[in-house]
């Protein structure tokens, strides 16, 4: 991407000294991050919540009262994630980790691609797409080893109660060890990078605020500014499509330390 064809070009070179400069880059990632590998996301004109309003589908209320309106919209999700691969975007913040940088992913995604796509530290706020849970007997199941018949509530095989995905619905904790170890790297990053979220569901939505306030730069990569951007705590915003934008950063990346390397030996 040339600089004539990049209008975040600038705060993209920005945001690449930064975290040239870095010890420790805190990624917090959300829906905008997977749509271009084909995911519908939830809060656009087009978002999954048109069709499935989580207060009618997606709160842990509903899976107690109404387990087949609440395994709707998971039929749904499940024929979402059938396969889905990383794209640009997953591929190049996990090119960031192969540079040298120590990079922790806190994600609000289920689908699991950043770990497709090489990350190796990635924290699951919402927990994750490949298990599901008995909330009564504590068993687990993998979901590639079930075999679902869609309109058919998948039971425990143990104690028969309706199954759970290994995921965090509305009216449910953030797992707490996971949400600790998400606080903790954004008290200790240098770098947050906010990208393809709205940063509106809380507490996950906390991580940049408190990146910031312990002295990080917070960068976000978005098709539009959230509110995250208005509230004055963002130092660069580089506007546009995450899977064009996060890969010319990680060129750049890659020039800078590549130019860095090359001025040290000649020293």
């Amino acid at each position: 991407m040339s600089e004539e064809n990049q209008p975040s070009y600038a705060r993209c070179r920005n945001v690449c000294d930064a975290l040239v400069a870095a010890k420790h880059v805190l990624v917090f990632s959300g829906a905008g991050v997977s749509v271009p590998s084909g995911l519908p996301d939830f809060r656009s004109n087009k978002g999954l919540w048109l069709k499935y309003p989580p207060e009618e589908y997606a709160t842990i209320e509903v899976f107690h009262r109404y387990p087949k309106k609440f395994w709707e919209l998971n039929f749904q999700l499940f024929k979402d994630f059938d396969g889905i691969e990383p794209n640009a975007a997953h591929l190049a913040l996990a090119k960031l980790e192969t540079l040298g940088l120590k990079v922790t992913i806190a994600t609000q995604n289920i689908d699991g691609l950043h770990q497709a796509a090489g990350s190796t530290r990635v924290l699951e706020l919402h927990g994750g797409k490949d298990n599901l849970k008995c909330l009564y007997c504590k068993s687990m199941y993998p979901v590639k080893d079930w075999t679902f018949v869609e309109g058919e509530i998948p039971k425990c095989k143990k104690c028969t109660a309706v199954l759970k995905p290994d995921v965090v619905y509305f009216g449910e904790a953030l797992p707490e060890q996971t949400l600790e170890e998400a606080m903790t790297a954004a008290e200790d990053c240098d770098v947050c990078l906010a990208i393809g979220t709205s940063a509106v569901v809380f507490p996950a939505a906390m991580l940049p605020g408190v990146a910031h306030k312990s002295g990080a730069s917070v960068c976000e990569f978005n098709l539009e500014p959230t509110d995250l951007t208005r509230s004055g705590q963002v130092a660069h915003f580089i506007e546009g499509p995450v899977e064009k934008t996060l890969p010319h950063l990680a060129e750049l990346v890659e020039k800078a330390m590549g130019n860095a390397t090359q001025e040290g030996s000649s020293s």
